[in-house]
């Protein structure tokens, strides 16, 4: 090998299947998100997929009965990770997550004061507390909520507050923040 020859030809990723939109090979392709499939003829065909696909997809059936349709739930792979599902999406919409049960708290919600506070995880991974009448209600909070009454303002309910001299109940509404004398 010389040094003016090239490490590998053009299109030497290419694979056997075609371009759905020109019909001429893809190759496998980098980018900063990680490899995909793009069209030989880019630019002037500029079709792409990825490899990894994030679309809702089924892994695996379970024998569980859906809550809400008695249809089969199926777990299924999405753009945030693994979460069960029901096969009969798009008619019905349950799902919950794999891992663990959002746990209900004996806690009346007290904006609406007809729900129940539930333990609940964000897109992040981060847990908090909301309303289970969502979307009526939309009271959230990101701390523990703690049984009690606020000595200042009177709200229904009081949450953790972790500081450096230990826990702490502080109350619940964010206009407040009262931290209740021990």
């Amino acid at each position: 090998m010389t040094d003016h020859e090239p490490l590998f030809t053009a299109h030497e990723h290419a694979l056997d299947e075609p371009c759905p939109e020109c019909q001429h090979p893809l190759e496998m392709r980098f980018g900063k998100h990680g490899p995909f499939l793009g069209c030989t003829q880019y630019p002037s065909c500029t079709y792409i997929r990825p490899l990894q696909q994030h679309d809702g997809h089924i892994v695996k059936e379970l024998d569980m009965p859906c809550p809400q349709c008695q249809s089969h739930l199926v777990l299924r792979q999405g753009r945030f990770g693994m979460f069960v599902g029901c096969s009969s999406w798009p008619d019905c919409d349950f799902i919950t997550s794999p891992d663990k049960k959002a746990e209900e708290t004996t806690l009346q919600c007290p904006q609406c004061q007809t729900g129940h506070l539930m333990e609940r995880q964000s897109r992040y991974g981060k847990t908090f507390f909301a309303c289970d009448n969502y979307p009526k209600c939309k009271f959230a909070l990101n701390s523990k909520p703690l049984k009690g009454c606020c000595e200042k303002c009177g709200f229904a309910l009081l949450a953790e507050k972790k500081t450096a001299g230990g826990v702490k109940s502080q109350c619940a509404d964010r206009r407040c923040g009262f931290i209740q004398p021990e």
